[in-house]
């Protein structure tokens, strides 16, 4: 899959799970549940124990089926690791620009964290595929996406923090191009209480709050989500 149809399928799946758990089992278990639901775009972070083997761990198994990506990854060296394993995306929850230029040598999508005016264009401007608004329930949640959009339509905005099932269609119609989704979404409470189906019900409940949203935003629109 080239970069091309991976920032496609970010920007057309919309909905990016957060995985962060306590063990590499509970996040593989978590991620099966997520993908049973219809989202098809994984985030593994950093702070899951053996998340470089977990992120190859997964590539081998879904290959063409889900979309394994990378979080809170704070270099270069650790983005070249993840890319190594097989991840398909970076992202960051804040702003390194040697990490955005190691992708892009590696012509990898990279989504760095901003959260001004200032550090968003700076790292749209270093090369950024999207720009990851975190932690963005603290600014204000989607009123704060919206008020970003307006000077600059043309920045690729995720917002992640604050965003729930109940939020989720208020960010798609302020302009952003996805959600990274946390706890809301990724419930490892359930999957310690043996009660996959949960997360799985929630992850169907947000690909349907951003297709209709998107429906919403755009009259006569088609709305796309899980693949």
């Amino acid at each position: 899959m080239t970069k091309i149809e991976i920032i496609k399928r970010i920007r057309d799946i919309g909905v990016i799970p957060v995985v962060r758990a306590s063990s590499a089992d509970e996040a593989i278990q978590v991620v099966e549940a997520i993908k049973a639901g219809g989202v098809s775009l994984l985030e593994i972070t950093m702070t899951v124990p053996g998340a470089v083997q977990v992120i190859e761990q997964l590539t081998k198994r879904f290959v063409d089926e889900a979309i394994v990506g990378a979080g809170t990854v704070l270099d270069p060296e650790t983005a070249r690791a993840c890319i190594n394993a097989g991840a398909k995306f970076i992202v960051s929850p804040a702003l390194n620009l040697e990490t955005i230029a190691c992708c892009r040598e590696l012509d990898v999508p990279v989504m760095p964290g901003a959260l001004t005016p200032t550090e968003i264009v700076q790292a749209w401007n270093a090369g950024a595929d999207f720009v990851k608004v975190f932690p963005c329930g603290a600014m204000g949640g989607a009123n704060y996406i919206k008020w970003l959009k307006a000077p600059l339509p043309q920045i690729e905005l995720v917002p992640t923090g604050g965003v729930t099932l109940a939020t989720a269609a208020s960010f798609i119609e302020a302009g952003a191009a996805a959600i990274g989704v946390g706890a809301d979404l990724v419930d490892v409470k359930a999957i310690r209480a043996g009660q996959p189906e949960k997360v799985t019900k929630a992850a169907r409940a947000f690909i349907e709050a951003v297709s209709k949203a998107r429906m919403r935003s755009v009259p006569g629109a088609v709305a796309t989500g899980s693949v």
